[in-house]
C-alpha cells in the first residue's frame, strides 16, 4: 500500500505524535485534492484527522507547511514504489544492460505504476493532490517535480535507451516516455468512463492486471518500432 511504511512508522510512537502528524497529512491530501488549498480550512483538516486544530501549527507551522509536508510525503512514497519496481537494477542503469532485461524492467515499472495509481483505492487522494498541483501549480509542485517527476522520468528514459538503443536524452525518447505515463494516468483520470465502457463495477486487482497487460503490449510495440529505427 502507498502509505504503509509511514503508517508503520507512526504506529511505533507510543506518544501518538507521529500518528497525529500522519493523520493530518492524509486528511490534507484528500481535502486539498478535492477542494484545493484555498478552499480547505484548517478546521476541516483537523476535523477529518480527528485532531486538535492547534496540532497543525504545532507539527507544520500552519497550513502552508502542511501542504509542503504533503508534497514531501508524496516524494517519499513514490520513491519507495520506484525502488520496489526497479529493485536491484537501479544501480545498473549507468552501465551495460541487456535489451531484454531492460524491456522486462519497463514492464515491471509499468505494472507497478498501474497497480499503484489505478488499482489501489488509497491512491485516490494522492493522485488528486498531484493532479490539482499540475493544473494549479504552487510551491508544492516544485518539490514533487524535483523529487518525483524529473528523476523518475530520467530513470524511465535510461531504461528506454537500454531497451531500444535510442538516446535517453533525445526529445523523442522523452516524449515517448511521457506517452507511456499518460496511458496509465488516463485510466485514473477517466476511471468512471473506463468502468462504464468495460462493464466493470470497479477497478480491482484483476482489472488492474488487464490494464497493465494492455500497457505492456503497447510498450512492446513501441520498443520494437524504436529498435527498427
Amino acid at each position: 500500500m502507498i502509505m504503509s511504511s509511514a503508517a508503520s512508522e507512526a504506529s511505533r510512537d507510543p506518544s501518538g505524535a507521529d500518528q497525529t502528524r500522519f493523520a493530518l497529512i492524509q486528511a490534507a491530501l484528500k481535502l486539498f485534492g478535492e477542494k484545493g488549498f484555498d478552499g480547505t480550512s484548517t478546521r476541516e483538516i483537523a476535523t477529518a484527522a480527528r485532531a486538535n486544530i492547534g496540532s497543525i501549527a504545532y507539527h507544520f507551522g500552519g497550513k502552508e507547511g502542511l501542504r509542503s509536508a504533503c508534497a514531501e510525503h508524496i516524494v517519499e512514497a513514490v520513491g519507495a514504489i520506484a525502488a520496489q519496481a526497479i529493485g536491484p537494477a537501479a544501480g545498473a542503469l549507468a552501465g551495460p544492460m541487456d535489451r531484454e532485461t531492460a524491456r522486462a524492467i519497463l514492464h515491471a515499472v509499468a505494472e507497478r505504476f498501474v497497480m499503484t495509481v489505478v488499482g489501489n483505492p488509497q491512491a485516490v487522494p494522492f493522485v488528486q493532490f498531484v493532479l490539482r498541483e499540475l493544473s494549479q501549480p504552487t510551491i508544492a509542485l516544485e518539490r514533487i517535480y524535483d523529487g518525483v517527476f524529473e528523476p523518475n522520468h530520467k530513470r524511465f528514459c535510461l531504461l528506454w535507451e537500454k531497451a531500444t538503443g535510442q538516446p535517453a536524452d533525445s526529445r523523442q525518447t522523452m516524449l515517448t516516455v511521457f506517452t507511456i505515463v499518460g496511458q496509465v494516468m488516463y485510466f485514473r483520470i477517466a476511471r468512471e468512463a473506463v468502468t462504464r465502457r468495460m462493464g466493470w463495477a470497479d477497478i480491482g486487482a484483476a482489472e488492474g492486471k488487464a490494464i497493465a497487460a494492455a500497457v505492456c503490449a503497447n510498450i512492446d510495440a513501441m520498443v520494437a518500432a524504436a529498435r527498427k529505427e
